[in-house]
């Protein structure tokens, strides 16, 4: 049993443009890190293409029609004023995906224990008709309907501790009770959403945190809130919205995570796989815009992915 890594050259090739928040600066430092002789443990594998048909469990085909009929041969076009995509974009999208739901493939049938998708763009903030935030398709949301679907799995959970609330998250599993969704997040802030009472069908768990809330508050939301929501509902399948950007040096927010926190919650949530699913447990890279603290964490995060 192993710790797949899944990656592609095109991630870096996807270009907001100069300036743009959520550059190839983001994934190069991810390369770099994982590229030290103490991941050579990793089994790497080159994220796939995603099929349309494995999308429409999340996104209506008008929505993933029109991402295909603009995407640019060349230049760049603006899906909204934070969503930018370039000529290497809709590959990347659709490898992003691809990789997660590839890995959960080979989780859910034995052959590896756990997963980490290194990607982008991002996806938590797609909703199924929608791109916003830098995201594109929600990665994340496809392949918890691609486990249900392939896997004949019931109960799927994602937990997001990116330092943006994952809207497109909630809105894909909001009437659904056996998909659950957990996220600690900055708030009030972007995208306006996630407040305590926001809770679907009884499935969706968050934990807003003010401003400058340091690792106590965040270890507390998690332990005394989302975990044990998150053990009670038993999932089959653990998936991990990895975002980075709750930390300390991250210039786009205020929390005052360190990397040590990132320890501790993949850790946690290790453990709770361990417990209730057999440690099928598959993370996707979100946010994360200073490159050493991304570097860094996502070093720790995936070093106890290979420990578990």
């Amino acid at each position: 049993m192993t710790t797949l890594l899944y990656h592609h050259p095109v991630f870096a090739d996807h270009d907001p443009g100069i300036g743009h928040a959520e550059n190839s600066g983001r994934i190069k430092a991810v390369e770099n890190s994982l590229s030290n002789e103490e991941f050579d443990a990793l089994n790497r594998r080159e994220a796939p293409l995603i099929g349309k048909e494995t999308l429409l469990t999340t996104h209506p085909l008008a929505f993933i029609d029109w991402i295909d009929e603009v995407a640019p041969v060349k230049g760049r076009i603006a899906l909204d004023a934070d969503t930018v995509m370039s000529a290497a974009t809709r590959e990347a999208a659709y490898r992003a995906a691809g990789a997660v739901c590839q890995a959960v493939d080979e989780v859910c049938t034995g052959n590896a224990k756990n997963a980490f998708c290194a990607v982008r763009p991002p996806g938590h903030h797609a909703e199924p008709a929608k791109p916003m935030g830098f995201c594109i398709f929600n990665s994340v949301a496809v392949a918890a309907e691609f486990a249900r679907v392939q896997h004949n799995l019931q109960r799927v959970a994602v937990i997001d501790f990116d330092v943006h609330h994952g809207n497109g998250t909630q809105a894909a599993f909001w009437h659904d009770k056996d998909l659950f969704y957990a996220s600690s997040h900055q708030s009030p802030f972007y995208p306006g959403t996630g407040y305590k009472n926001e809770t679907g069908e009884g499935n969706i768990f968050n934990a807003p945190l003010p401003a400058f809330a340091t690792s106590n508050e965040f270890r507390t939301a998690y332990s005394d809130y989302l975990l044990p929501a998150l053990t009670a509902f038993r999932p089959e399948l653990i998936l991990v919205s990895a975002g980075f950007d709750a930390h300390k040096d991250d210039p786009l927010a205020q929390l005052q995570l360190v990397d040590d926190d990132y320890r501790w919650i993949t850790q946690e949530l290790l453990q709770i796989a361990e417990a209730v699913c057999g440690g099928r447990l598959v993370s996707a890279l979100e946010g994360g815009y200073n490159y050493d603290a991304l570097a860094r964490c996502v070093g720790i995060h995936v070093r106890e992915l290979l420990a578990a």
